[in-house]
């Protein structure tokens, strides 16, 4: 505003293209408020005026042009803090609809830094969002996606379980639509005994891929560790419904109805017991006190989750029934 307040004529000026605004008679409008800031150049609100009636008529570049103006006259002039948020706000919105999103973002944290308004944050976030999933789709590379997915594959192979999950991590940032890396990566929560990670990468392969019997197997599997035999029977059988000769999805099936269903979980735990292998796992004294430890620290299995030869043990004690991994 002029440092010697408002001039009659100018304010009447703005009003009556206020008025042709509002009833969208835009030169008429453009008209009015040229003669207010010809009348009172100090007052930067005549400029932002005219910049939303260029906005209306989807003239951004001589809306931003205008805006840049009317910031400058604002600041000249000590203009109220507010004026010059919205002029901000303004130009944002209009680089906005230019999808120069960078610039839009600049803007609309400037505007926030004379006042924040809640309309304001919001359209922040917005274009955020925008930028956010820009970067995300640039970063799409099915090829560098395999070569990642390869390199996991080996560390699996290797027992380096925490190695692998950081490859296969990268290939689906790379390609987030490759239900199968997502199974692979699932795979390694479940030897990490992360049952509760391991089935929610079995959720996204499945809906990425609704027919792919591994998913829905891994997915059993995530759910017999988490003991929740009713879902993790429903998965198995999803699994015969696409592969009624898969052994893997039968296993998992009669693990549900054998080890786990209605048999008393006193019985299943003796049926369990008298599998060699586990038998063996519990005469090693190193593996019962490994069990101990994750009894009184269950953040203890993490760091004997890293060798390949402990997950194994932990993982079949979990597939039995014996033990159960909370989440955590």
């Amino acid at each position: 505003m002029s440092g010697e307040g408002p001039i009659p004529a100018a304010v009447a000026e703005k009003e009556l293209g206020n008025a042709a605004y509002k009833q969208k008679k835009f030169d008429e409008a453009h008209t009015h408020y040229d003669k207010a800031i010809e009348l009172d150049p100090k007052d930067m609100s005549f400029l932002t005026n005219k910049a939303a009636v260029f906005f209306e008529q989807k003239e951004y570049e001589k809306c931003i042009e205008i805006c840049q103006k009317a910031i400058e006259v604002g600041r000249e002039n000590k203009a109220d803090f507010k004026l010059l948020a919205r002029a901000l706000a303004r130009m944002a919105s209009a680089y906005h609809k230019l999808e120069n999103y960078d610039n839009a973002k600049l803007y609309f944290e400037k505007s926030l830094t004379e006042h924040r308004t809640p309309e304001t944050l919001s359209k922040l976030s917005d274009v955020e969002k925008i930028i956010k999933e820009r970067q995300r789709k640039e970063y799409i590379n099915p090829d560098i996606a395999l070569e990642e997915k390869n390199k996991g594959n080996a560390l699996f192979q290797k027992g380096d379980y925490p190695g692998a999950i950081k490859h296969y991590s990268e290939a689906i940032k790379r390609n987030p639509d490759d239900a199968k890396i997502f199974s692979n990566r699932a795979a390694c929560y479940q030897k990490l005994a992360e049952p509760h990670l391991a089935l929610k990468d079995c959720d996204e392969c499945i809906r990425l891929d609704p027919k792919f019997v591994k998913g829905f197997i891994r997915k059993g599997y995530a759910l017999l560790a988490m003991r929740d035999t009713t879902k993790a029977r429903s998965a198995f059988e999803k699994a015969l419904d696409l592969d009624p000769n898969s052994a893997e999805a039968l296993d998992g099936f009669k693990k549900c109805s054998v080890g786990f269903g209605n048999v008393d979980p006193e019985e299943a735990r003796k049926r369990a017991m008298a599998d060699p292998e586990v038998q063996e796992i519990f005469a090693d004294p190193i593996m019962r006190m490994i069990l101990d430890q994750m009894t009184n620290d269950p953040s203890a299995i993490r760091e004997h989750m890293q060798n390949p030869d402990v997950a194994a043990k932990i993982q079949k004690l979990l597939e039995c029934g014996i033990i159960q991994i909370g989440h955590r």
